[in-house]
């Protein structure tokens, strides 16, 4: 049998003592599981995701569920970077140990495994370290962060003074919509496609904003546009932006429907 360990809230415990662990992580290809790493000798390597794990806050702190699989059960192995690119490997349970272990560097590597763990596969359920392994990416101390609006963590212990000392081009704070609206109009008819996807962006940034005057971009030609659009809107709170995004659940370019579905799924 092989052994691994998977790194939750507290409040998750009683449960999975109860019913096992929930098929509620995402891995590759949009697939339902659970997401977990091999008990190695190096406790720091086996416990290395709780503290990236405890950035996104727990109810209670977090646990280390240890759990049993078959040698040949059947899971998805690589770095958590190939994820997106679809290049992480289906093993067997205990070739994908034997493949971590005799990695030079695991940092950053992990095991997804295809469906819920049942209760008798749980081993044990005890307290994880409350300061091990790594944060944000292995091997990311020392290195000056970036404070884009993708990378910033918002909210984060000392968010704002780091981005008052590094201050990115793109961290605003955003134009007034009234000029926003102006750089739409002046894009003509349907409209500079680079221009419109820069005015989306800083438009990304709001919490709520001119639905109607931006509709007309879910037609728009260029399907960038259409996809910079759906991430634009996301995060608002202005009433029909769900249906909008409905209707371009539908759209013809794959890159458009696959952004509302991660935007969704988020």
């Amino acid at each position: 049998m092989a052994m691994f360990v998977h790194v939750t809230s507290a409040a998750n415990a009683p449960r999975i003592r109860r019913s096992g662990i929930r098929a509620a992580g995402h891995g590759q290809g949009g697939a339902r599981g659970v997401h977990c790493f091999p008990v190695l000798p190096s406790y720091t390597l086996t416990h290395q995701w709780v503290r990236e794990l405890a950035r996104f806050g727990s109810r209670g702190g977090l646990v280390a569920v240890h759990l049993r699989l078959a040698d040949t059960e059947p899971v998805v192995v690589g770095r958590y970077t190939d994820r997106a690119r679809n290049a992480q490997e289906t093993l067997r349970a205990a070739e994908a140990v034997r493949r971590i272990a005799a990695l030079p560097d695991p940092r950053g590597w992990e095991v997804f495994v295809p469906r819920a763990v049942t209760a008798r596969e749980v081993h044990r359920v005890r307290c994880a370290p409350r300061v091990a392994g790594w944060r944000y990416l292995p091997d990311a101390h020392g290195r000056r962060p970036c404070t884009c609006v993708g990378c910033r963590e918002r909210g984060g212990y000392g968010a704002r003074r780091l981005r008052e000392r590094l201050p990115h081009p793109l961290d605003g704070p955003p134009p007034p919509v009234r000029v926003l609206l102006e750089r739409v109009a002046a894009a003509g008819d349907p409209g500079d496609p680079a221009v419109l996807r820069e005015a989306l962006h800083w438009f990304g940034m709001r919490r709520r904003g001119p639905l109607d005057r931006l509709r007309p971009l879910a037609r728009h030609p260029d399907p960038g546009v259409r996809e910079d659009l759906v991430w634009a809107l996301a995060r608002w709170s202005t009433p029909g932006v769900a249906a909008l995004l409905d209707g371009l659940a539908d759209d013809p370019h794959p890159d458009v429907r696959q952004a509302v579905e991660d935007v969704r799924d988020g």
